[in-house]
């Protein structure tokens, strides 16, 4: 059951909402009222609960329409305004002065905590008015300190993870208990027992044994209570992970869960009408999730929404693509290419994607102004496909990294988009974990064309953050994994032959996840190259001799790694 197009307004309560925008802003300003910032999700439950319980309530409502101007905004659709005002979750509930400044904010809140903040924020506001305002930190402080990459820092990484690790119920951190898909792959590589027992914990507690994929995660230290709700961009990102875990273990218990999730992805959130991934699906009113089997049978389907959203569905594509290169499976490599066709057709133009399929949102959201996360995400995504799939597909890649350098860099790093737009979307955010995503994206770009200008860009973007990565936490793991493979290599296999090939599958099996394999390699620029028919393994200034089989090419990758 699709949720439908979506907007950022909800008429299933009394408020009057408005949608986000400069009229919005300046209506505030002309009636010299603060704004009322609902951030939601179609998936959230809390958010559901929030509309039925507090702004149904007829006199909060009418003090909401009376005393400030309402806008709802979903957090899927603008991931701008989302982590400009984000209290920390969702709902948030952001009161803000004409200007955009926050005035205060809360997550949830009930009807009596409502009334009591919408009194406080009334008092504030005709006591001090615009003046109560402030700009968040992270909008004040505009560059990050910069500094030198050294092998420090993975095994400052390391220890991050050695420290927060959870020896009882495995996973980081104590609770809420995210799977972070980001740190299992650091992790994999470099502490196989802690990432392997991890891998464990997300697989039996957050799997969907019913139906396949993975829950968002649970609020409690042992993984319970779990939150039902199921992402597209999280599940994509696990069925890349528990992937790569199979490919260094071998072992069907990693295996399975991505095979379950891959089934998930392509049957429940599968969007027919475009050819591309939904973006969610929420619990539901009798949230069927937390039933038993029998009862869950007969269980209405929870709700879909069924937006396409350029970002998840990048995710999406590494994550079957990167299944199908380990297993051969052709129900991923299909569905992978399917969106990815979508992507390619559709969503990008001269290298700028658009962060919504405007067939599956409201008008607004769908806007194709560049945002850094769907840049990079859409680059990951297009250079595993280059990889695994197809390397036609490498002119798009380049064109998305070209036009990501030219609109979105700022001194060394990246801005999350144009300095424009309503409330605070004036003010530049360097998000760390979108900036390193695109430095690993620009890694593998360059083994993938032989053009050394994006590693020389990724170094750049990696050293921006470099005076601050001895505070990063677990969930900027890859900041880590991109530096190592900055200075080391990354292990690159150019191979002579098409996708598909024996010395092509060979080489995506290589138990390296963290590996390039460049096919039809001979056309490349790499030194030394391949002839058809060879393969060879370069990490930093090493190579190994030609291989022409399977086997040589094995002992190719282990004469470089020795």
């Amino acid at each position: 059951m699709g949720i439908g197009m979506g907007s950022d307004r909800d008429d299933g309560t009394r408020v009057e909402w408005r949608e986000w925008g400069q009229e919005a802003f300046d209506e505030a300003a002309k009636a010299e009222l603060p704004i009322l910032l609902s951030l939601t999700a179609t998936w959230c439950d809390h958010c559901h609960e929030m509309d039925e319980e507090t702004y149904a309530e007829p006199r909060i409502a009418a003090n909401v329409n009376d005393s400030f101007v309402p806008v709802r905004v979903d957090v899927d659709r603008r991931p701008r305004v989302r982590d400009r005002y984000n209290m920390g979750g969702f709902p948030s509930t952001v009161f803000l002065a004409p200007d955009g400044s926050v005035l205060t904010g809360a997550g949830y809140l009930g009807h009596d905590g409502m009334r009591q903040v919408l009194d406080s924020v009334r008092t504030m506001w005709d006591t001090k008015g615009s003046g109560a305002g402030r700009v968040p930190r992270p909008l004040r402080e505009d560059n990050p300190p910069a500094g030198e990459l050294t092998p420090d820092i993975e095994s400052a990484m390391l220890g991050q993870l050695t420290e927060a690790y959870d020896e009882t119920a495995g996973g980081w951190g104590q609770q809420p208990k995210f799977p972070l898909p980001d740190a299992l792959e650091f992790a994999l590589k470099r502490d196989r027992e802690m990432a392997l027992r991890s891998f464990d914990a997300v697989s039996a507690n957050l799997l969907d044994e019913y139906d396949g994929g993975f829950y968002r995660f649970a609020t409690d230290p042992d993984w319970s209570g779990l939150q039902h709700e199921k992402l597209l961009d999280s599940n994509g990102a696990l069925v890349r992970a528990f992937a790569n875990a199979y490919l260094l273990t071998g072992r069907d218990e990693y295996r399975e869960p991505a095979a379950r999730t891959v089934e998930f992805l392509t049957t429940t959130l599968w969007n027919d009408a475009v050819d591309a991934f939904a973006n969610s699906q929420a619990p539901g009113e009798t949230d069927a999730h937390g039933l038993d089997a029998t009862d869950r049978e007969a269980a209405a389907e929870p709700p879909v929404d069924d937006a396409v959203l350029a970002g998840p569905n990048a995710l999406a594509i590494e994550g079957l693509a990167t299944y199908a290169a380990y297993t051969d499976d052709e129900r991923a490599r299909r569905y992978a290419t399917r969106a990815l066709e979508t992507l390619r057709s559709e969503l990008i133009d001269e290298g700028v994607v658009t962060h919504a399929h405007p067939d599956t949102v409201a008008s607004g959201a769908g806007a194709t102004a560049p945002l850094l996360a769907t840049q990079a995400r859409t680059l990951s995504a297009l250079t595993t496909a280059a990889s695994v799939l197809d390397p036609d597909v490498l002119p798009t890649a380049t064109a998305v990294a070209d036009a990501t350098i030219d609109q979105l860099r700022d001194d060394d790093s990246f801005v999350d988009g144009p300095e424009t737009g309503a409330g605070l979307l004036d003010h530049p955010l360097r998000p760390l974990d979108s900036n390193v995503v695109l430095a690993d994206a620009l890694l593998d770009l360059t083994a993938l064309t032989g053009d050394g200008t994006y590693r020389t860009v990724a170094r750049e973007v990696l050293e921006s953050f470099a005076g601050a990565s001895d505070r990063f936490g677990v969930q900027i793991a890859q900041y880590a994994t991109a530096t190592s493979r900055l200075l080391e290599g990354p292990l690159v296999i150019a191979v002579g032959d098409e996708p598909g090939a024996d010395l092509h599958r060979a080489a995506l099996r290589m138990a390296d996840h963290e590996k390039v394999v460049v096919p039809d390699a001979e056309t490349v620029d790499i030194e030394p190259g391949v002839e058809t028919g060879t393969a060879r393994v370069i990490l930093g200034e090493r190579s190994s001799a030609v291989a022409e089989t399977p086997t040589e090419l094995s002992e190719a990758v282990q004469s470089v790694l020795d």
